[in-house]
């Protein structure tokens, strides 16, 4: 069962899409969150969850004090159980829902006016090198001047190649995951 671990809808439980994704185990989500909260990227901050699925990244953020949370998901099931677990979530902490883009992420980034101070790319591992190179291109765009950038991708992938304005801070394994986090640099 996939639920909000912590924050004001901790043990909340969310919606998984039966098929065509692969949720962020809730230990990875965690660590992940846990740490960028420890550095104080969580509170207040502008979320983008880009290949959302079921939104539970972007979910624990607001749980955790995220000012908003913008979810993005081609997948129209996928999309729809992000909504339902936006409205869940956005109930049961007394303020708006978080919005669900049923987009594809380099669709929606090209149309948004938005600007995020923490961004989520949890692509389908069959994502090639350059379709994510061209995304975190496209990601530059929409960055905040102190923003952060968490990649969760397969290890075998490799490192992915940043845009020119971010650089690699740090990456760490979880079997056959790992998610690299970069920063916005002046």
């Amino acid at each position: 069962m996939t639920r909000i671990i912590a924050g004001r809808a901790g043990s909340l439980a969310l919606d998984v899409p039966g098929t065509g994704t692969r949720p962020t185990s809730d230990r990875v989500r965690e660590s992940i969150v846990g740490a960028l909260e420890a550095a104080g990227a969580v509170t207040g901050a502008a979320v983008l969850d880009l290949y959302a699925g079921s939104g539970a990244l972007g979910l624990e953020c607001l749980s955790r004090g995220a000012a908003s949370v913008d979810l993005v998901e081609k997948a129209p099931r996928a999309a729809a159980v992000a909504g339902r677990n936006a409205e869940r979530v956005g109930a049961a902490l007394g303020g708006p829902t978080p919005r669900v883009h049923r987009a594809a992420a380099d669709t929606f980034l090209r149309g948004t006016s938005l600007r995020f101070d923490l961004v989520f790319l949890d692509p389908p591992y069959d994502l090639g090198d350059a379709e994510l190179a061209a995304t975190l291109t496209l990601v530059g765009e929409v960055l905040s001047a102190d923003a952060d950038v968490v990649i969760e991708r397969a290890t075998r992938s490799g490192e992915p190649s940043l845009p020119a304005g971010l650089a690699m801070d740090r990456s760490r394994r979880y079997g056959d995951t790992t998610v690299w986090w970069a920063r916005t640099r002046a």
